[in-house]
């Protein structure tokens, strides 16, 4: 709960509009399906990437409904082969455990090291749904207070088509 109150506080003292819906703890996609939760909000769908020597991290934000193309995203972001990141890393970067990966976790980067890549079909949505640094709860937030979330925090901003 400590790492949504901070997430809730933090949208808050930016003057963000969001709501919240809280569910059962979620790992993937599917189960929010059937917990109805894509029928009320368009979850976006989040890996933390790393490069192949390791010293850059990637967030990569898109539709649910998509595959990310690791190769492409190399080629459009102009990275060296990708790869997931380890517990540790996610941990380390972003201050996240598997199954709550998120956006939001982006106000825990202090140092602002991962850079943020959005799918361009994202640009504009009214209605995105993300964890709040914890999977039991999704909240719904504009594309637009999303990106200013990680703009204001500092972080590097990437656009590809997924």
């Amino acid at each position: 709960m400590e790492a949504q109150q901070k997430v809730y506080e933090k949208l808050t003292a930016m003057g963000i509009k969001y709501e919240v819906i809280n569910h059962p703890a979620v790992y993937t996609i599917e189960e929010m399906e059937n917990l109805g939760i894509t029928d009320k909000v368009e979850v976006c769908k989040n890996l933390f990437i790393r490069d192949a020597k390791g010293k850059k991290h990637y967030l990569i934000i898109l539709r649910n409904d998509k595959r990310a193309d690791l190769s492409n995203i190399a080629a459009q972001i102009g990275s060296t082969k990708l790869s997931f990141a380890s517990e540790e890393r996610l941990e380390k970067y972003l201050g996240l455990k598997k199954g709550a990966v998120s956006p939001l976790g982006i106000i825990n980067d202090a140092a602002h090291e991962v850079e943020v890549v959005f799918d361009k079909d994202l640009v504009g949505k009214a209605n995105l749904g993300v964890h709040p640094n914890d999977n039991t709860a999704t909240v719904m937030l504009s594309y637009e207070d999303l990106k200013r979330v990680v703009s204001e925090n500092g972080n590097e901003i990437t656009f590809v088509n997924i």
